[in-house]
């Protein structure tokens, strides 16, 4: 084995250990958490000054002054500084490997669960803003996409630890611009893709909705003897019958006020319940009818006009939303602003005049509900998950930063130990700068591979325009 292997075998073990040195020891019997002397927003009773909170086996014990924990605890010293509920970005691509099957016009089949990449450096990232959980969704290339999977940020933890076991099940809906496909670029020749209009994106959910209740009912009558064969299973059909029977949420991205209002009346035709309206920018010409229906909205807090159907949004539309009675969330749709969902929900509060607590639930306990998680996790409460961003100050200021980030009490991300390891990172790139492999050619380099291939990143919204005519 020649050298250079060896030189990438030993950086790689030294990556390993360091990456390893940052996680929880995970056990049956892991010591008690005690932050001391905090102020805690607890997102569901108020603001508590100079509180404690014990955690223990990774839910909050209690909370309440001048308490104690058993020997062997970790103190985490909070005096000056604020503890919120983690974040919970209600939509988000994170650590997603592929997010547009945009081949078939309804795609239910597809699952974003089978795709996720827990290397991803967004998930530390986020962990540094205060995230620690998000609603992972298909993309927006289809009248109804794929499969979503609800997760925790357990950074450097294996795969199957990411994923809610308890969360219901969601699916993707698009409404709009995205899947009638109106900025893809139509080659000579090529067959179109159905749908090309906001009618026909409106049939496709019908005739789907159609046949599910047509598939249901033929497995209603084999059960019942009413027939003796079997029908054939149908895993396109499956989740769309999960959406007829209340067993799956569905989560629709839109901006106009007249396609979601039109969603809402399908809804009604087919006897379920929206869960959430996503970026909802025109949601507050409807918040009525959202009220009425029990949907929640889940938008942005100050992006639009990116695109034709973007430009008619206010920033008062989650003012008007939570005055209506809806339940209103915040979320990035960005690995980018992932990280500052605390100063989105800040503008809340700058934006109709929304109090404190009702600005912070917008990015804690309202996306926990939304998700239909909130009795886990969401707010400060005795019995809950303790998933808790530590703060330097109000998370609502511009100064602030997160200081800690724990999921079920464990440290996900610490900024203390996050610099003292830049040192190491530091010393570790020097070392495969010096590689071969990495030097330019004019330096004496091989001459690097060209890919074959071309990532495009995809999201859902044209976030900055950087890839013009792509659908997001």
């Amino acid at each position: 084995m020649n050298g250079i292997v060896m030189k990438f075998i030993r950086l790689g073990f030294v990556a390993v250990v360091l990456g390893a040195s940052c996680l929880p020891a995970l056990s049956q019997n892991r010591p008690d958490v005690l932050i001391k002397n905090a102020t805690v927003l607890t997102a569901s009773h108020g603001t508590l000054e100079n509180t404690d909170i014990l955690i223990r086996n990774g839910k909050i014990e209690k909370i309440g002054k001048a308490l104690t924990a058993g020997a062997g605890a970790k103190v985490i010293d909070a005096t000056g500084k604020f503890v919120s509920p983690g974040i919970i970005d209600a939509h988000s691509h994170a650590m997603i490997d592929a997010i547009n099957e945009s081949s078939l016009s309804v795609t239910s089949m597809t699952r974003v669960r089978d795709v996720l990449n827990p290397t991803d450096i967004s998930i530390y990232r986020a962990l540094a803003g205060g995230v620690t959980a998000a609603n992972l969704l298909h993309g927006s290339a289809n009248a109804i996409g794929g499969q979503n999977t609800t997760v925790k940020f357990k950074y450097g933890r294996p795969v199957e630890d990411f994923p809610i076991a308890d969360a219901p099940p969601g699916i993707k809906f698009a409404m709009g611009e995205n899947p009638k496909r109106s900025s893809q670029t139509i080659q000579p020749g090529a067959t179109l893709r159905y749908p090309r209009t906001r009618m026909g994106t409106l049939e496709v959910m019908r005739d789907a909705f159609i046949r599910a209740r047509d598939y249901k009912q033929s497995w209603e009558d084999y059960k019942a003897k009413k027939s003796t064969t079997p029908p054939r299973r149908d895993i396109e059909l499956e989740p769309i019958v999960e959406i007829l029977e209340g067993k799956r949420l569905v989560h629709a991205h839109g901006y106009r006020s007249d396609e979601h209002l039109n969603l809402l009346f399908l809804a009604d035709e087919f006897g379920f319940r929206v869960a959430t309206l996503q970026h909802g920018l025109e949601a507050y010409k409807i918040a009525p009818e959202i009220a009425r229906r029990g949907t929640g909205v889940s938008i942005f807090a100050d992006s639009w006009s990116y695109k034709l159907e973007a430009y008619d949004s206010i920033p008062y539309n989650a003012y008007i939303l939570w005055k209506n009675g809806v339940v209103v969330s915040i979320n990035s749709d960005s690995d980018e602003r992932i990280r500052r969902l605390n100063l989105d929900a800040a503008k809340m509060m700058k934006y109709g005049g929304v109090p404190e607590e009702e600005s912070l639930k917008m990015v804690t306990l309202n996306p926990a509900k939304q998700l239909g998680i909130d009795k886990r996790t969401g707010s400060i409460d005795v019995g809950k998950d303790a998933d808790i961003a530590i703060w330097n100050a109000h998370p609502f200021s511009v100064y602030s930063r997160c200081d800690m980030t724990l999921i079920e009490g464990d440290v996900y991300f610490d900024r203390s130990q996050d610099i003292q390891k830049r040192a190491l990172i530091a010393k570790e790139r020097e070392e495969l700068e010096k590689l071969d492999v990495n030097k330019a050619p004019t330096t004496g380099g091989t001459q690097p591979r060209i890919p074959a291939e071309k990532r495009l990143e995809d999201r859902d919204e044209a976030d900055l325009q950087r890839l013009e005519g792509d659908n997001r």
